[in-house]
């Protein structure tokens, strides 16, 4: 949609207060040209999903020009990659986006450079023609046939990924209860252990599993994959293949998720990450619009974690969003979204860890603070902006979004009454 001449104009126009900017960080930080490369190094892959106006259970209000199949939906990722460079994967929720024709999307994909990251299923909901109800539970229900249909639900997910050459499988259960009484924990834990050993031992060799967790919702008693802890006991049984995945609305009000980042990371469990924000629960508010400094927190352990285990930041942990902006323009909160998580990195990216842990040591809480919020408190958004400018990228992309009033081309081009797939 953007010709290359429009981002380039775009950038010309902000290229002087740009050179000044990063000049003043690239003179006071000497790792700078090093947090460039592992920012353009870094991708965050864009859930199918949200590119369409999110809803609330009361209601949803879609908005105009939304993609209504899985090629408009891979063509709104290119357009984000386009402007940010930083948004070269898509994540599909199976069966909101089935690929009737894998070879003609991988095709498609292929050529604004866009990669599939993790394949999605979806046992919360029943779909038209479904033999058994998913209303109390899935994979751990009771009814054997209704644990079999949602396995092989996720093994048919499995052969999508591999057509479209994805290689991990992300597992969400809404399964739980909502009142005492209602099932047998232990029972519910051991029939979900056993479902997922079966779709595990139908992962491909090359391919992972990670299994999420949710305190709550829809079930409001209990959850059978309820917090980290059940998740990583899921993962530990289940083999080196499987995983965590921490979403990070997925917690109750103030958990400390940068403590458990840290213990999965040490147990070599964690598998990736769903980015949003929250206020009160599962909101799936844009990345780092509540908590900016959790968000920080968060990315400090991830780049102390990875670097004591030697891994590439940008490939090893799977870099997702999961959001639901139901009052946004989609593309305009995913724009926000990705430029918080490569903010956030590259803000833990500065921290001086010598300097930290020799503070742990002497325990030195006050100088220990000053550290992380000196790096905190650092305006790195030259660094992300000369990024996107060597690849090739819009130096402001949610300005040029707007400037080029890309969501009324997109309008123009599919109308004001599409709606998209998913929540």
């Amino acid at each position: 949609m953007i010709l290359s001449g429009s981002i380039q104009a775009h950038n010309d126009s902000l290229l002087k207060d740009h050179v000044r900017r990063f000049d003043f960080l690239r003179e006071n930080i000497p790792a700078a040209e090093d947090i460039v490369s592992k920012l353009i190094a870094f991708q965050v892959a864009i859930p199918s999903w949200a590119l369409g106006t999110g809803g609330t259970r009361f209601g949803r209000f879609s908005g105009p020009g939304e993609p209504g199949t899985l090629e408009e939906k891979i063509l709104d990722v290119a357009l984000l990659h386009q402007l940010n460079r930083s948004s070269g994967a898509i994540s599909l929720h199976i069966p909101w986006d089935i690929p009737d024709h894998p070879d003609s999307i991988r095709s498609l994909a292929d050529k604004y450079g866009i990669r599939f990251d993790a394949v999605n299923s979806n046992t919360f909901q029943d779909q038209p023609g479904q033999a058994q109800s998913y209303k109390f539970g899935s994979l751990q229900h009771v009814d054997k046939a209704v644990r079999k249909q949602a396995i092989e639900h996720n093994i048919e997910v499995i052969r999508h990924g591999v057509a479209l050459g994805s290689n991990t499988l992300t597992v969400w259960l809404a399964d739980g209860s909502c009142f005492p009484g209602q099932l047998n924990f232990r029972r519910a834990f051991l029939n979900t252990l056993e479902s997922l050993q079966e779709i595990y031992a139908a992962l491909p060799a090359d391919w992972k599993m990670l299994v999420e967790y949710k305190a709550y919702e829809p079930n409001f008693y209990s959850t059978t994959v309820g917090d980290w802890g059940q998740s990583h006991l899921l993962a530990s049984k289940l083999g080196n293949k499987a995983y965590t995945l921490v979403d990070l609305g997925h917690h109750h009000p103030n958990t400390n998720i940068e403590q458990i980042v840290s213990l999965l990371l040490m147990e070599g469990k964690l598998g990736g990450f769903h980015f949003n924000d929250s206020k009160y629960g599962d909101d799936d508010l844009t990345v780092g619009s509540i908590k900016p400094y959790q968000l920080f927190l968060i990315f400090n352990e991830l780049v102390e974690g990875m670097d004591a285990r030697k891994m590439d930041h940008a490939l090893e942990l799977a870099w997702m969003i999961d959001a639901s902006h139901n009052v946004k323009d989609p593309l305009e909160d995913l724009l926000q979204s990705v430029e918080a998580i490569l903010l956030a990195y590259a803000q833990a990216l500065l921290v001086d860890r010598q300097s930290l842990y020799h503070a742990q040591q002497e325990n030195d809480v006050v100088k220990a603070q000053e550290i992380l919020q000196d790096a905190f408190r650092t305006d790195c958004r030259p660094l992300l902006a000369e990024a996107r400018l060597r690849s090739g990228g819009a130096l402001h992309p949610l300005g040029i979004f707007r400037d080029m009033q890309l969501r009324r081309t997109l309008t123009e081009q599919r109308g004001i009454h599409t709606v998209a797939t998913g929540l």
